[in-house]
């Protein structure tokens, strides 16, 4: 079995035995509200449930992180191995970017609240905000 059916496989196990349905949509829904950079459409991810295409490193690591499993249940060793390089090279911007991202992604969040609970997250901002600046 090549890696990229492999993958795919794995990827289908993973997902059911997250309680997922193994569908394009739902993983390009999924991903694309935790991963840093440029969405991914649900072809491409369907080339993944194919087994026709991996995703990037970035984006295997973004799976491995939402799904909560160890990347070598998803790839073969030698991918981990290069997805780990990748990870440890330092970029001077990854950690203003990250925590971009990590506003970014809590403001997508809270824009989909329902109106009380928006009203509510207001209301612990503002405490928390008026509490800091007393001090």
């Amino acid at each position: 079995m090549k890696k990229y059916e492999q993958f795919a496989q794995n990827l289908k196990n993973t997902l059911i035995a997250k309680g997922y349905e193994p569908k394009a949509r739902v993983i390009r829904d999924e991903l694309n509200r935790r991963h840093f950079g440029k969405e991914i459409s649900w072809h491409g991810v369907a080339r993944w449930l194919r087994g026709e295409a991996l995703p990037e490193f970035d984006r295997l690591r973004t799976l491995g992180e939402w799904l909560e499993v160890d990347l070598s249940e998803l790839v073969e060793p030698e991918i981990v191995q290069k997805v780990e390089q990748k990870i440890s090279i330092k970029d001077p911007y990854f950690e203003q970017s990250a925590a971009s991202y990590k506003d970014d992604y809590l403001f997508r969040i809270f824009t989909n609240l329902p109106s009380e609970q928006k009203k509510a997250v207001r209301e612990v901002i503002m405490a928390m905000h008026k509490a800091y600046r007393a001090k």
